[in-house]
């Protein structure tokens, strides 16, 4: 993961509070936003956990390298009721030998023991397997990133429609406070006999539409807030406000941004590391043609306490025993698996050298691409603010003509309206410029190491 990760997880960006309209409310800027969304988006979360796994599974424990032992243990209890006869059999005294009883005789026996058991060779498979297992670590990693980077653009996205919505609401209620201002000088016109009737319905019609424009716009707001605090975890009883002002940053020509995307690009790494894990995959099918060697060892304790006979009596037999050996395996022949496996890894092998190919064709496509519409956002922007002051001028001036009774109403109100256009098309050619940089950025590979 990036310095910038790295840093990011570990400093805690908190919420700069103001004081507007008394009452509390907070400011979420960019970097905040990121943070929140760091600790709190769900896929964000998820990917964390996955990599924890890829950890997990990268760990010596599950290497395949260290010896298993394994303990035993059993313990036999046994009683029997037995009479024993001697048919034909006679004492010194001429009497028949009598039977002998065995009433409840008792056999115990027990044992326990250590087992232990070491691969000394398999082939390299182990080793193989090791070394993919902790380039899917790598893998994951690269994902965790992937997962981060479109959550940002999509969070930026959606942060960038609530200062849009914000902008755009701003801007509405100050023409709907023009509307409203027209309207009580048209009503005083028409009270002292300067006006007709129809410019005060014409100024109230307008007034309705910029109310109506105005509620539309603040219920946009709030949709896009709403989206936006389910992106970051936030509660939606929080009262905030995002940041409007954006600095465009200097970025470095078309062929640098190349040259770096192949080397940080989240794409192409990912790309290499899957090559990586499936050049480890066919060596370790190849090590089933291969030996196996291992050690064992077995340490073992035997208690056997036997009942009494008739012949003779109960004994306790008690055997420590420790032993070690070594043993080979060869499978000469499985039914051709091992062949199957391999022939299967290297045509997989192959279609990822094919997807490498593919993306290497398209990505610099893709970039180019990229990189116009970056430019063509920027430069949009920089005729829409000027086409705004252009708009401010001719809305200050018919304003100013409109109070001399120089224009009709309809001109005015044509020139407000050119205003308002111009605001809003100028509010939404700078966030687009501003998502274009970002997706610049992220396809050179350096989204996460800049500023915000």
């Amino acid at each position: 993961m990036s310095h910038r990760i790295r840093t990011i997880f570990l400093v805690s960006l908190t919420f700069l509070v103001t004081i507007h309209n008394q009452a509390q409310e907070i400011v979420l800027d960019k970097e905040s936003a990121f943070q929140a969304a760091l600790e709190k988006n769900f896929g964000i979360l998820v990917s964390k956990n996955q990599l924890e796994i890829a950890k997990n599974n990268a760990s010596v424990l599950n290497s395949g390298f260290l010896p298993s032992l394994s303990a035993t243990s059993a313990a036999t209890y046994n009683q029997d009721n037995s009479t024993i006869e001697f048919p034909g059999q006679f004492l010194e005294d001429g009497s028949p030998r009598p039977d002998v009883i065995l009433d409840k005789a008792e056999a115990q026996r027990y044992n326990a023991g250590l087992q232990l058991n070491y691969t000394l060779f398999d082939g390299m498979g182990r080793a193989y397997n090791y070394k993919s297992l902790k380039a899917q670590y790598a893998l994951s990693e690269l994902q965790l990133r992937e997962t981060i980077e479109n959550t940002l653009i999509q969070l930026f996205s959606v942060y960038f429609r609530v200062a849009q919505a914000t902008e755009n609401t701003s801007v509405l209620k100050d023409i709907l406070a023009l509307s409203k201002r027209r309207l009580e000088r048209a009503q005083y016109a028409f009270e002292y006999g300067q006006s007709n009737k129809l410019a005060v319905l014409n100024a109230q019609v307008d007034v309705a539409n910029d109310s109506i424009a105005v509620m539309n716009a603040q219920q946009s707001l709030s949709t896009a807030k709403r989206d936006l605090s389910l992106l970051i975890g936030q509660k939606e009883s929080v009262a905030y406000r995002v940041d409007t002002q954006l600095t465009f940053m200097p970025l470095p020509n078309l062929k640098t941004l190349l040259e770096s995307a192949k080397t940080q690009n989240v794409q192409y790494l990912l790309a290499q590391t899957n090559q990586e894990i499936n050049e480890f995959d066919l060596k370790v099918s190849q090590s089933g043609f291969l030996p196996r060697i291992g050690l064992v060892g077995n340490y073992g304790w035997n208690l056997n306490q036997s009942a009494a006979s008739a012949f003779f009596p109960g004994t306790n037999n008690t055997n420590y025993n420790l032993s070690l050996g070594a043993n080979l395996t060869w499978n000469l022949f499985n039914g051709g698996q091992t062949t199957t496996r391999i022939k299967n890894a290297k045509i997989a092998l192959e279609n990822q050298a094919i997807l490498n190919a593919q993306q290497e064709a398209t990505f610099e496509r893709d970039l180019k691409n990229a990189w116009e519409v970056y430019e063509n956002n920027l430069a949009i922007y920089q005729l829409q603010k000027e086409l705004v002051a252009t708009s401010l001028n001719n809305f200050e001036r018919s304003e100013q003509q409109y109070a001399l009774g120089r224009i009709t109403a309809i001109e005015f109100r044509q020139a407000q309206l050119n205003l308002l256009n111009a605001q809003t098309s100028s509010n939404a050619a700078k966030y687009n410029a501003k998502l274009a940089e970002y997706a610049l950025l992220q396809l050179g590979g350096a989204l996460l190491n800049t500023d915000f």
